[in-house]
């Protein structure tokens, strides 16, 4: 029953025709769906492949939804996961508007790669499993490769329309290659016949070397990549039936093998946090006895604990899903599971409490602020594997595929390179920290954030600023300022490439 409920509704399938090709002849939106496909195209080969990420392609992904619009009808974005799948992917593409940090932008276009085709089944209703089922993955990239490759021949039946005017077309296409090529032939050879002409096509000769060349490779890849996009809405236009293929019953094994790997976990955590406590209740005096350094003992470990809530949470959710319920040991699982949640939460929470003494004894950092993200993710993780623990009928994938996305979409707008370079600055300031890791913070990798708030060490003096392993001088130090904000300028000379925080930057903005 649930999924059947969750399961999209196939009433909007607009059904193949016998023939695709009446369907083109009879309508002249195929045609100018085709050119829209090829500007599209044309548009993400531009802004992905010959420009650095960042306007562009916010642009991109609303041209492409708003084609998708065009091919569907703008009903197709009523349904409820068609709008929450719609928001995260503008979402992450405004990133590239906001965030100049590299990391994000690779992770939000590989992101964006998954997301947005699993959105385009939704919208056209193609898909018979939702889209936070693991299960789907498989199903989509069927779905995928089928509406890439199966269609190929679509752009041509568009273009061509009705078979005498397809002709013409070809023959028009073939005509204006063969005088491209003759041209490019002849036109050196009669530069170096006579002086006097070559005078004459010099300049147009140096603005197509300079302009044109680029240029039409840009729109030889998009005229590559618009049979397979066109083919993939063509696909999700004019879907196949498929048989429905009869619902497999659940692979179940014996609650046995479970309840004592969970009882091994659960008695090992205890004994972990048994020993942690006695830690925390001794004190320095107490590790001292062992050889121990409080610092050391409370700095370290924290990446080790999430890897191991990770894990735990694996082996929870596998026993709840393999587990027969008809077994007399399935009632058992659920104290077990339960303690094995909630030592999970007290490692997670040891997790971060000694992160926080790391970070308080060195610093902000890009991968101890994503960590903090991670943690505070795992912890929406652990609680609804508890509520699936408890409530049979709780979807946890469905809670948990929601929460990391709203999270991920939240975090990839969040100035954190910022953050860490105000950290840093603060510390230093303030005489918490002997340094600050200039090269660190204006490296390319973390964007153009943290200029702002470095810029407030610039006091005009002939002071010096102290980094790692030596000492900066203020000229020093306005150089490489000034080499970031010319950096972040070139970046928005492009509309393509041009980001709010590359903008504030060549500006000069000082962080607060």
């Amino acid at each position: 029953m649930e999924d059947a409920k969750n399961a999209l509704p196939e009433a909007g399938l607009v059904k193949c025709a016998e023939n695709p090709e009446k369907i083109t002849e009879s309508s002249g939106k195929n045609r100018m769906l085709l050119a829209a496909t090829l500007a599209v195209c044309i548009l993400a080969v531009d802004t992905v492949l010959f420009s650095s990420p960042g306007l562009g392609v916010t642009v991109t992904v609303l041209a492409w939804y708003a084609l998708t619009a065009a091919a569907l009808g703008p009903g197709c974005f009523r349904r409820g996961e068609g709008q929450f799948l719609l928001a995260v992917n503008v979402l992450l593409a405004a990133s590239f508007t906001v965030q100049s940090n590299w990391y994000f932008r690779i992770w939000n276009l590989e992101a964006l790669a998954v997301l947005v085709p699993i959105h385009l089944f939704a919208l056209a209703g193609t898909a018979r499993r939702p889209w936070w089922d693991p299960s789907m993955l498989w199903e989509r990239a069927g779905l995928l490769f089928r509406g890439l490759f199966g269609s190929l021949g679509a752009a041509g039946a568009a273009a061509a329309g009705k078979k005498r005017r397809g002709k013409r077309i070809w023959a028009g296409a073939l005509g204006i290659l063969g005088a491209a090529v003759l041209v490019g032939i002849l036109l050196p050879v009669l530069a170096s016949a006579d002086a006097l002409f070559a005078s004459v096509t010099q300049s147009f000769l140096d603005f197509c070397r300079a302009h044109l060349t680029e240029g039409l490779i840009r729109v030889l890849l998009g005229l590559g990549l618009t049979p397979f996009a066109f083919g993939l809405l063509w696909s999700l236009r004019y879907p196949r039936e498929r048989e429905a293929k009869p619902e497999r019953p659940k692979k179940t094994a014996d609650a046995l093998p479970f309840l004592i790997l969970l009882a091994a976990l659960d008695l090992l955590y205890l004994l972990f946090l048994a020993v942690q406590g006695a830690g925390l209740a001794g004190g320095a005096a107490y590790l001292a006895r062992r050889g121990i350094s409080y610092a050391d003992w409370a700095r370290s470990g924290f990446f080790q604990m999430v890897g191991v809530t990770a894990v735990n949470l694996t082996v929870t959710l596998a026993a709840l899903h393999w587990s027969a319920r008809k077994n007399g040991g399935r009632g058992a699982l659920r104290p077990l599971a339960t303690l094995l949640t909630a030592e999970s939460l007290a490692l997670l929470a040891s997790a971060a409490w000694r992160m926080s003494l790391y970070v308080h004894a060195y610093g902000l950092s890009f991968k101890r602020a994503m960590t903090y993200w991670g943690m505070a993710m795992m912890g929406i993780f652990l609680a609804a594997a508890l509520a699936a623990v408890w409530r049979p009928t709780f979807r946890f994938c469905r809670t948990a595929f929601l929460a990391a996305l709203i999270g991920w979409a939240a975090v990839s707008c969040v100035p954190v390179s910022a953050m860490v370079a105000r950290d840093s600055v603060s510390r230093y300031l303030d005489g918490r920290s002997a340094a600050v890791d200039v090269a660190y913070l204006t490296a390319g990798d973390l964007g153009f954030g943290a200029l702002g708030p470095l810029s407030k060490l610039d006091t005009g003096k002939e002071s010096r600023v102290y980094v790692p392993g030596g000492v900066m001088g203020q000229a020093q130090f306005r150089l490489l300022l000034e080499e970031g904000r010319q950096r972040a300028a070139a970046e928005c000379r492009s509309w393509e490439s041009w980001n709010l925080s590359a903008y504030l930057a060549s500006r000069g903005e000082k962080g607060k």
